[in-house]
């Protein structure tokens, strides 16, 4: 199998350091407005939870493949 045992924690560990980048990136510096309707940026309340999930997950990840 592709990675072994360890495919989950993988995943896991890249799903979370995706989501903690790209809230926090969105909370730093935001898209540029591509249309009429669009934020001027993202809500920093819900992207900073979202960021801080993912550190979570990207850290209990981390220490899963470690121990392991």
């Amino acid at each position: 199998m592709f990675l072994g045992d360890d495919l989950l924690k993988w995943l896991v560990l890249a799903l979370g350091g995706a989501l903690f980048a790209g809230n926090t990136l969105a909370i730093i510096k935001p898209p540029p407005r591509a249309k009429e309707g669009d934020l001027p940026r993202a809500p920093v309340s819900r992207s900073a939870f979202m960021a801080g999930v993912g550190l979570i997950a990207a850290i209990w990840a981390l220490a899963s493949l470690v121990s392991s």
